[in-house]
């Protein structure tokens, strides 16, 4: 399959959700890794609580996909601000560990998806 495949394929959507389920139920306490990660770039502790909401309404977006293209579209835009913040956060905080490259990896992909767009609401349905 194609790179171009890959970004519009509702499979790949759906694999980005249960990724971002699972790191919001991560930022749920948070677990010792994100609450370090967190740590070390500064993040104040009141916006922390505001983490497992927003990433679990983007894995509930990105769902979308199946019946809401124009929903997942915009889910993958927001997702490309909120990883924009995160890269930036790095920067700011001169935090050079993994987690830079995991957000700016992110980053490109959901800002490729975006241009790319999903596969319209439509594109299952039998042809006659």
């Amino acid at each position: 399959m194609s790179a171009a495949g890959l970004l519009g394929s509702r499979r790949t959507y759906a694999v980005l959700a249960a990724m971002q389920a699972g790191d919001a139920l991560a930022c749920i306490g948070p677990i010792a890794p994100v609450r370090k990660a967190l740590d070390d770039v500064g993040l104040a502790e009141e916006l922390r609580p505001v983490l497992p909401v927003v990433k679990g309404a983007s894995a509930v977006g990105l769902l979308g996909v199946y019946r809401f293209p124009a929903l997942a579209r915009l889910t993958t835009f927001m997702l490309t601000v909120y990883f924009t913040l995160a890269v930036s956060a790095h920067i700011r905080a001169k935090d050079w560990s993994p987690g830079l490259a995991a957000a700016s990896s992110l980053l490109a992909l959901f800002g490729a998806m975006t241009v790319h767009g999903p596969p319209c609401a439509d594109a299952s349905a039998p042809r006659r």
